[in-house]
């Protein structure tokens, strides 16, 4: 039986580095560019529940906060809709969602499951590549 032929280890290779590289990537850049203001992104009101955030990330403002630090603003209809917690990119809301005790993700990167909003808009950021956030309108 022959081995594999020069162009199935060429990809191969090519591959594995392409995957190496994104991970050390993202891993670097949520490690070393968080310059901006962090409060108490670990925990918040309830046990399990992510705090406030508010910081910038490569050049893109980023802030969060839970379904009761903006009630007031949101009441207008959205009750039992989303998961309680509202993430702003530059002004403009990013969807999140959790998904019980596996995580949260985002509208940008849906198929992803992250530990916290934080990091949903962190990877959202870098997604986006310098790009808006467009408003979600189901009933568009």
């Amino acid at each position: 039986m022959p081995g594999p032929t020069r162009r199935q280890a060429l990809g191969a290779a090519i591959g594995v580095a392409a995957g190496g590289a994104l991970v050390g990537v993202t891993s670097a850049s949520a490690d070393t560019v968080p310059a901006g203001t962090r409060s108490g992104a670990g925990t918040a009101g309830r046990t399990g529940e992510p705090g406030s955030f508010d910081e910038v990330f490569k050049g893109r403002r980023i802030r969060g906060t839970s379904a009761e630090a903006h009630a007031s603003a949101h009441a207008h209809g959205h009750a039992g809709h989303g998961a309680g917690y509202r993430v702003l990119i530059d002004g403009r809301e990013l969807p999140v969602m959790r998904h019980g005790k596996s995580g949260w993700s985002s509208t940008i990167n849906h198929y992803e499951r992250f530990a916290t909003p934080l990091e949903a808009a962190r990877t959202a950021v870098v997604s986006l590549k310098g790009a808006v956030v467009v408003p979600f309108d189901p009933t568009a």
